[in-house]
């Protein structure tokens, strides 16, 4: 599964993606991860105030990587 992710929205879009896909209800995720339930409805309803470090907790829990890139700024 490969997706770019552009909002938090989309981040917590490919977590509640990978967790449905593993069979995972949301507290299991959040057990599994190390958050509490509330944490990770939140992220995958996209709240935007969301701590980097604990989402980044939740997607190596669940088996997700997170990759950085250049992009190239447009004169548009």
């Amino acid at each position: 599964m490969k997706n770019r992710a552009v909002t938090v929205a989309d981040i917590g879009t490919a977590i509640r993606k990978k967790r449905k896909k593993d069979g995972l209800t949301l507290a299991d995720a959040a057990a599994l991860s190390g958050v509490g339930y509330r944490f990770m409805s939140d992220l995958e309803n996209g709240k935007e105030t969301m701590q980097v470090g604990k989402v980044l907790k939740v997607m190596t829990a669940l088996g997700l990587n997170m990759t950085i890139e250049e992009r190239k700024w447009s004169n548009e």
